[in-house]
């Protein structure tokens, strides 16, 4: 009985279909990129003080000194939630009295922005915080926006991947990119912030289902030289594009109504891809629709100018052929020896905190010095050189060292940040743009390094349990950037922090380059910290290249 990568030889590596598939998957992953990241200016909060009304009789001395001041990052600036009590200023005002020489401005009474607050347009036009006033005692709503927003990921990632093997691939990536850009479109009308983050929420749902679909649904019709090109370079690259695409809409529409309308725009493109973009010939076998998967194989062939089999699938492989039967297999065998479950909670650190890493430094781009939307654009653009050196350190060196050397490099650089004075601001944005490169690079190798340390029987659960963990840092990873509302290098020193904790952390693993592929949990739990298990002789001449099968949940 030969297996699907026999049966479809013939096709060849990278013919015109194969090309056509990577190049249509991979532009389908970028309205991803901009959705994700979306929040950074939809959520934006631009400066602020309290209003003071037009109708209050204040001398113009008095209302340039009607905000007390507060000290931030070593220089005073006027107070984003409070003011003087306006009765008592007006009252000076009427006396004649003059602010700081008649009276002293420190022991006035303060009230809260009981009329709102003037918000600056100098940077964004409107957003959600200056449409619904969330600052001061309501700030904790920003970063819970986009905390729900990954709650969305999270729950979309539990179902993604169960829906697209019950209804196929190509039906569910189609659905989750009409779910993900409609309701997109539905969020410009929403009239209060809680409706926009329920909204938000099945967005975010949406959004990575799309992404696991689209992850899935290429590697299963794509060929195995080509599948480890896709899943890193292909899927990972063009999500930064549509990332960096985010700062050019925002730059030129500074309304956040509008940037919405404008962000759906290209997910609505991409619906025409149905009539290019074939189902998965795996998923057709796997239900039996014998059929239907060589029809998709023999147009395959005519695009690539090859002549294909009269049968590609022989009546006898056909009445062998079963589904396959799998051991079941439990969350708790991720536990079950001492030794696989200190691996266990160990991926599950690294996948979390590599998370918060990541999210928090995309995050918190707009709040560096300097202009938000370059600063937005050169984030997402240090992730390309950082993706495309992830996998050529994966092709030569052994993963826990690369891995730990660019968790290293990143957390290091951002501890170094405390260090720089603050008229230095561009080596400050230096090096967190390095930091962004050094945790970029090591989030690219994680699904590959956790496909290699674990067994057949509970792989594929592995990295959909550790990947779960990485959504957990993306929920609390927007807390981290609020940090920053109380220091400016805060943020950094803890991320930098547990970078480096967990860098330290990823030493510990076994190693899995070059190693023959565990088979069963027996196998992995001779794994023993730093040391190397050399292959058995007939296990080398069986497997001399072995195959990794890198999967999204």
């Amino acid at each position: 009985m030969r297996d699907y990568d026999e049966v479809t030889t013939f096709l060849g590596e990278w013919g015109p279909f194969q090309r056509l598939i990577f190049f249509l998957l991979s532009a389908s992953i970028i309205p991803n990129g901009f959705n994700g990241m979306s929040v950074v200016f939809l959520a934006a909060a631009p400066e602020h003080r309290c209003r003071v009304p037009d109708t209050a009789n204040l001398s113009r001395a008095w209302r340039n000194h009607s905000i007390p001041l507060r000290l931030l990052d070593g220089r005073e600036v006027p107070h984003s939630c409070r003011r003087y009590r306006l009765a008592a200023i007006a009252n000076f005002s009427a006396l004649g009295l003059e602010p700081g020489r008649d009276v002293d401005l420190e022991q006035l009474e303060q009230e809260s922005c009981v009329d709102g607050w003037e918000f600056s347009q100098d940077v964004y036009l409107s957003t959600i915080v200056t449409e619904w006033s969330l600052v001061c005692e309501d700030d904790w709503k920003t970063p819970l926006t986009s905390s729900l927003f990954f709650v969305g990921v999270l729950l979309g990632s539990f179902v993604s991947g169960q829906l697209s093997d019950r209804f196929g691939r190509k039906s569910i990536l189609f659905a989750t990119m009409a779910v993900q850009t409609g309701f997109s479109f539905l969020q410009i009308f929403s009239i209060n912030w809680e409706m926009f983050t329920v909204l938000f929420v099945i967005v975010g749902m949406g959004q990575i289902s799309n992404y696991v679909v689209a992850f899935i649904l290429g590697t299963e019709i794509l060929g195995k030289s080509v599948r480890i090109i896709f899943s890193t370079l292909g899927v990972c690259t063009f999500f930064a594009v549509g990332y960096m695409l985010l700062p050019l809409f925002a730059y030129f529409i500074r309304d956040w109504r509008m940037l919405l309308l404008a962000l759906t725009v290209p997910g609505v493109l991409c619906l025409p891809l149905w009539w290019f973009i074939p189902e998965s010939p795996r998923w057709l076998i796997s239900q039996r629709r014998f059929s239907e998967a060589e029809s998709i194989i023999q147009k395959a062939a005519k695009m690539n100018n090859i002549a294909a089999p009269r049968v590609i699938f022989d009546p006898m492989e056909l009445q062998e052929l079963k589904l396959p039967g799998q051991q079941k297999v439990l969350i708790l065998d991720l536990f079950r020896t001492r030794n696989i479950a200190t691996i266990t909670i160990m991926s599950l650190l690294l996948w979390m905190l590599t998370s918060v890493g990541y999210f928090a430094l995309s995050l918190n781009a707009p709040n560096l010095h300097g202009d938000a939307y370059l600063n937005c654009f050169l984030s997402a653009l240090i992730e390309v050189p950082a993706y495309i050196t992830a996998w050529l350190l994966l092709r030569r060196l052994p993963r826990r060292y690369i891995i730990a050397g660019v968790l290293f490099l990143g957390g290091g650089v951002l501890l170094l940040i405390q260090f720089i004075p603050a008229d230095y601001n561009f080596l400050s944005i230096g090096l967190v743009m390095l930091g962004k490169f050094g945790i970029t690079s090591a989030f690219s190798m994680l699904y590959v390094f956790t496909a290699e340390l674990y067994p057949t029987p509970v792989r594929n659960m592995a990295v959909g349990v550790t990947s779960m963990a990485s959504r957990v840092g993306s929920i609390i990873a927007p807390y981290f950037v609020y940090l920053g509302a109380y220091n400016r290098v805060l943020p950094y020193i803890v991320m930098g922090s547990l970078t480096v904790f967990i860098g330290i952390i990823t030493l510990f693993f076994p190693e899995s380059f070059g190693m023959t592929l565990p088979e069963t949990l027996e196998q992995m739990q001779k794994v023993k910290g730093f040391r190397f298990r050399k292959k058995p002789r007939d296990s080398v001449e069986k497997e001399e290249n072995p195959k990794v099968l890198i999967t999204s949940f």
